[in-house]
């Protein structure tokens, strides 16, 4: 899977977000976190992912989340940062059908980096992603991110939304990289997939814990997600865990 700031693919832009968007004519700057990247291009569909939550924007797929405990979800901030209301289908490898959906009450985003926490306006019972620490992810390990990004290029990636969870494997490069948002990032490059639009804000898995969120992809070779085991203060402050 590729993902570039995970919504549609930036023209003439390195890195660009995740998320999932309409087609628009022309393309979003970098600085204005409107698009969507595809969802992950390669990789395989994943088997058993009962934390996964597609977050949806006024009813329309828009990028890749997990639930961290009972009343919270874990995302990019790029995914929220537009007015609407937010819904998320949890425990479903299929994004239409299944699980447990919930909507969002109220919406945290980090000051300075790609993370934002949804509370939910009821709780949400089932198994929940186990947040990582620092010594979880290293340089040169095989780490597997998630999403139901594009499988796409060439085309608006909103229209090869998967519609079910895919998981590709990636190698980290640096632990210390930057994030959309200048925050801390885990960078990886392609394994046997990368992220694209639409993937924003699911989870890289490390050592069996989650340790990143989607931030950034260039949809070819080379993605961003933040940090997470950086900021365990902050998520804790707000979700407890």
């Amino acid at each position: 899977m590729k993902f570039a700031r995970f919504g549609m693919a930036l023209a003439g832009v390195t890195l660009s977000v995740l998320g999932a968007v309409a087609p628009a004519a022309t393309a979003a700057p970098a600085a204005a976190p409107t698009d969507v990247a595809p969802m992950i291009i390669g990789g395989g569909n994943a088997s058993n992912a009962p934390w996964a939550a597609r977050l949806f924007r006024n009813g329309q797929q828009n990028c890749t989340a997990t639930v961290i405990a009972p009343n919270y979800v874990l995302t990019a901030q790029h995914c929220v940062a537009s007015s609407g209301t937010y819904t998320f289908r949890i425990g479903s490898l299929d994004q239409t059908s299944g699980g447990q959906m919930r909507t969002a009450a109220q919406i945290t985003q980090h000051p300075s980096a790609d993370l934002a926490i949804a509370r939910l306006t009821e709780p949400y019972t089932g198994t929940y992603s186990p947040l990582g620490t620092t010594s979880d992810v290293q340089v040169g390990q095989s780490v597997q991110v998630y999403g139901w990004g594009a499988t796409c290029t060439g085309q608006p990636e909103i229209n090869c939304q998967s519609r079910y969870l895919k998981v590709a494997n990636v190698t980290v490069t640096t632990v210390n990289g930057r994030d959309y948002r200048g925050g801390v990032a885990v960078s990886a490059r392609r394994g046997n997939g990368i992220t694209a639009g639409g993937d924003s804000g699911g989870p890289m898995f490390a050592s069996g814990k989650q340790v990143g969120v989607a931030s950034t992809s260039d949809r070819q070779t080379t993605t961003a997600y933040t940090n997470i085991t950086r900021y365990r203060p902050w998520i804790q402050q707000i979700a407890g865990v």
